[in-house]
């Protein structure tokens, strides 16, 4: 059923030229450089220090990585951090889709 459903979305996403991150909650990445992150549509900050932020996305944890991290503004789906990011990393849980 969940696979049918995401076929279904995936169809009017294309049909009605929906953005994919909108229709299915998945969590956009912008980078400047190697000095600024933002990212939309995260669940929340799981961890945060001056060389690693975790955040819950709807796919599992974005985690990223650098040093002189800073979280400049936050918002209930939004975060910017600023620092020396040297990796961004997905990694998928159990149970997402």
């Amino acid at each position: 059923m969940r696979r049918f459903a995401r076929k279904i979305r995936k169809m009017t996403a294309e049909l009605l030229d929906l953005p994919q991150d909108v229709l299915f909650d998945l969590p956009r990445v912008t980078m400047i450089g190697n000095a600024q992150v933002h990212i939309e549509n995260h669940r929340g900050v799981l961890h945060f220090s001056d060389e690693r932020l975790n955040l819950s996305i709807s796919i599992g944890e974005l985690e990223l990585t650098g040093s002189d991290l800073v979280i400049r503004a936050i918002w209930p789906d939004e975060v910017i951090v600023e620092g020396k990011i040297s990796k961004i990393q997905y990694m998928r849980t159990e149970g997402s889709n």
